[in-house]
């Protein structure tokens, strides 16, 4: 499942695992003209990592980037909309 919200200068994906256990920390991707930021906390070292990309990194990010505001879960070849 993800979530996209759009601020003034830069849209935010929110990854959350929910898969089976073990779960790991939601990772923040954060959309900037310039760049893209990916965050995840350890819990192990209580810090949030960080990892800068440049635009043409972002192909995989694609089809969540260009999708509206929402709650969304992937199914195998569609993206469905779950409205809360």
């Amino acid at each position: 499942m993800f979530t996209i919200e759009h601020d003034f200068d830069s849209t935010i994906v929110t990854l959350v695992d929910e898969g089976k256990t073990p779960l790991t920390e939601d990772v923040i991707v954060h959309a900037f003209e310039e760049c893209v930021t990916i965050e995840q906390y350890d819990p192990r070292t209580e810090e949030t990592l960080r990892i800068t990309l440049s635009i043409s990194q972002l192909n995989d990010l694609g089809a969540a980037l260009d999708l509206p505001e929402g709650v969304y879960r992937l199914k195998r070849s569609e993206t469905t909309r779950q409205d809360a």
